[in-house]
């Protein structure tokens, strides 16, 4: 009975979601509610399976949203989020979707439905006007400083691991007009731009306006993948280039684990970084995506891979033989970023083979592995440990790494002393850490008690690093990944 009350709640949140999306026109709320109880008595009361009855309520779902989407777009020629969302799961490349991801689609489809209508206003064509008056309008601005909002709010997503966030921002973006200038890019490589220009424009008397203004010259809608703030240095100049990215048009769509006010939580100087928070629920729509489902875990994880189990280095180093083919690997120095190289142990035909302790366990970051991962597509990582209190930078690196790895599209050959699951189990939050039954005397002190680590971002990024190993050791992650070598091999051969 409790699943039926959450589900019906869910429903009745999404059909009622701003009151924008559903019409008398074609169900009446108050008959259609009706019907939903009186059919859900029946079926407790005929012993109908529950899945059964989650699933009928997805397929009603779906029809309400699939005639709203017919009365909200028919003048746009049924175009938008919510048309190629329903093309995709009739065809099967989706699972059908539930009552969380149909509500985040209503949001989506009121931004792009507000982005064509206000598309003059909002100067997304960059045809439209050309790049000399962009110019003048950039040199004007600095003797005449304005502020020029989009008439348009963004759209700011927050949500569990596994809910479909990248998948429905990239959804959205895949149906705005080619000629906007518009940009989807994953935080991290966000990021190291910025800092990137920032190094540039050095001695300029305000280098975050002038930054923005070439963010913003060349892209008006930005789309930031896995929006996460834990460097004191991004939370600094979060607060000012996103103040003069907003006062030049730039409207943001953000994907993020965490609500707003999460963000930088219990972060070094975080006084400073609260405006940029107010500036974000000012100029966004913040949207909760919820759901009970992790899409990554529903793929056929398999144990190819990700080996579990201690002195596995002869067999690693033969599936890493494996991925090098005839080719012979050899020590490489390698230019990662800003002049910077990195030595890699062992490298052949796209293939790396580091120890976990020359990855992780030395001062390298994202701009390293981004670095990394633009030279190779297979890395092989051998002893992977358990995190806990004494190596709790280098499960940071880790996250890192695989957060990277993932949004590249990179493959993970690795050697693990646990299951994913396992890797993290002493990382806990501080309430969770509160929850610990303190030992008595009786108890003797434990080893992994006293490798506890309480940290609350680490704990919370946990979870999706846990969700992305698997999903990146799966059956279909492994054939997207031979689908796109074979793609770069014609093209090298065609070119």
């Amino acid at each position: 009975m409790r699943t039926i009350i959450r589900a019906l709640r869910q429903y009745r949140s999404v059909s009622w979601n701003r009151g924008n999306y559903i019409y008398d026109g074609f169900v009446k709320r108050q008959d259609f509610w009706c019907n939903i109880i009186r059919w859900s008595a029946y079926s407790l009361s005929s012993n109908v399976d529950i899945c059964r009855l989650r699933h009928q309520l997805n397929m009603i779902s779906r029809a309400m949203w699939a005639n709203a989407v017919n009365v909200t777009i028919g003048e746009q020629n049924e175009a938008g989020p919510l048309v190629e969302y329903e093309r995709r799961i009739a065809s099967g490349e989706l699972f059908d979707g539930d009552a969380c991801q149909l509500g985040t689609l209503g949001e989506l489809q009121r931004l792009y439905n507000e982005l064509v209508e206000k598309e003059d206003a909002c100067r997304l064509d960059r045809y439209a006007a050309s790049k000399k008056a962009g110019r003048s309008r950039w040199l004007w601005s600095r003797f005449m400083p304005q502020t020029s909002y989009a008439p348009v709010k963004g759209l700011y997503l927050y949500g569990g691991v596994g809910t479909g966030k990248t998948m429905l921002m990239d959804l959205f973006l895949d149906q705005l007009p080619c000629s906007w200038r518009k940009k989807r890019i994953h935080f991290h490589d966000f990021m190291l731009n910025v800092h990137s220009c920032l190094q540039k424009h050095k001695g300029v008397a305000d280098p975050l306006e002038v930054v923005a203004g070439e963010i913003s010259d060349e892209s008006l809608l930005l789309c930031l993948d896995e929006f996460m703030v834990t460097d004191v240095a991004d939370a600094l100049i979060l607060n000012g280039l996103f103040r003069h990215l907003f006062n030049n048009g730039v409207i943001l769509v953000a994907t993020s684990n965490r609500a707003p006010n999460n963000l930088y939580e219990g972060g070094l100087q975080r006084d400073l970084f609260l405006p940029f928070i107010a500036t974000v629920k000012e100029r966004c729509v913040i949207h909760e995506i919820g759901s009970s489902v992790d899409y990554r875990k529903l793929t056929s994880t398999e144990q190819g891979f990700y080996i579990v189990g201690t002195n596995l280095s002869s067999l690693v180093s033969r599936k890493f033989q494996q991925l090098v083919g005839e080719h012979r690997a050899v020590q490489q120095d390698v230019e990662v970023v800003m002049g910077r190289k990195l030595q890699v142990p062992l490298g052949a035909n796209g293939c790396a083979y580091f120890s976990f302790e020359e990855l992780c366990d030395r001062p390298l970051g994202a701009a390293d592995y981004l670095g990394l991962s633009n030279k190779f597509h297979t890395l092989a990582l051998e002893g992977v440990p358990i995190f806990g209190l004494h190596n709790k930078t280098g499960a940071y690196r880790f996250v890192t790494l695989v957060d990277v790895m993932y949004e590249k599209k990179a493959r993970l050959l690795c050697t693990a002393e646990g299951t994913p699951v396992k890797l993290f189990e002493r990382i806990v939050t501080i309430s969770d850490a509160q929850q610990i039954a303190p030992r008595t005397s009786s108890r003797s002190k434990k080893s992994d008690d006293s490798d506890v680590c309480v940290d609350n971002e680490l704990s919370f990024a946990k979870e999706r690093t846990i969700s992305r190993l698997l999903e990146m050791n799966s059956r279909e992650y492994m054939e997207r990944h031979a689908e796109m070598l074979a793609h770069k091999q014609l093209f090298r051969q065609n070119h």
